[in-house]
């Protein structure tokens, strides 16, 4: 039974995200995958990490609850908006605060290189925006996936990491989003075999 955490990174509830998120969540759960998962928005932490990485901010229960889940996972669903081209900040601060060294990753002395932490671990990305995903890629360069699977899953170590486009939202039809919940619900049945 494949252990899978998904993480739902947008702050509002009525959002096609949560739609997604359970979409996907159903796909794995049909095809015998054990599910937890984190919605950020609920979580009760303080997303600035005010003294940087030069002194430690001791972790809140809800972020402990959720580095103990990721690291029971071993297949992790990042389910998330694009906003001006990256993530929603409370996203960003949910990783600056949690994605720390000696969790995720652990630089090594006198060295510019550092173990990934992370390592044996697998992602998918399920991303929603208001243009095609291909415009997206072309024209600004995708911003949002490159931080979260290169700069921040891959830096750990998590390989690989799948991506996802669904968009544009804004001018979506009916039609459109019952396509997409079925595409995540099968990214969710694969996911979990």
């Amino acid at each position: 039974m494949k252990k899978i955490l998904i993480i739902n990174a947008h702050p509002n509830k009525d959002s096609f995200n949560f739609a997604l998120a359970d979409a996907y969540k159903q796909g794995a759960l049909k095809a015998g995958a054990e599910i937890k998962a984190i919605t950020i928005a609920e979580l009760k932490f303080n997303p600035n990490l005010h003294a940087g990485y030069q002194k430690r901010t001791e972790l809140e229960p809800d972020l402990l609850e959720a580095w103990e889940k990721i690291k029971w996972a071993e297949h992790m669903v990042w389910v998330h908006p694009v906003w001006w081209g990256g993530l929603p900040a409370i996203t960003k601060g949910f990783i600056d605060r949690v994605f720390l060294p000696g969790f995720a990753f652990q630089y090594r002395e006198n060295s510019v290189w550092w173990d990934k932490l992370l390592k044996g671990k697998t992602a998918h990305i399920l991303t929603t925006l208001d243009q095609p995903g291909w415009y997206y890629r072309i024209m600004y360069g995708k911003p949002s996936v490159n931080q979260l699977k290169k700069s921040t899953l891959e830096f750990c170590g998590v390989k690989p990491v799948k991506v996802s486009y669904f968009g544009p939202m804004k001018s979506s039809v009916e039609t459109s989003r019952k396509k997409w919940l079925e595409q995540a619900e099968n990214h969710g049945r694969q996911s979990a075999g």
